[in-house]
């Protein structure tokens, strides 16, 4: 075989290896990346003090273009057992 055509198949499968790797750290840092905005939002909801129940609420009014469900009383005076 010609070794040009050696060569230059050793750096193509060089190069193969090097984009598989960083195709792989892609991957894990987006995987990261979610797991960290998820928490994030969790924290805010958490924050406001919303229940499940009410956090369906709002996205699914979300979705369908209406305004956001109006407050329960515990969030329109706040939290006062603290």
């Amino acid at each position: 075989m010609n070794a040009k055509i050696k060569k230059i198949n050793a750096e193509y499968e060089k190069n193969a290896a090097k984009i598989a790797d960083l195709q792989a750290r892609q991957k894990e840092l987006d995987k990261q990346r979610t797991e960290l905005e998820n928490l994030d939002i969790v924290g805010m909801v958490r924050s406001m003090g919303m229940t499940p129940e009410e956090l369906a609420a709002l996205i699914e009014a979300s979705k369908n273009g209406q305004m956001a469900p109006a407050m329960t009383e515990k969030e329109e005076t706040g939290d006062e057992e603290n």
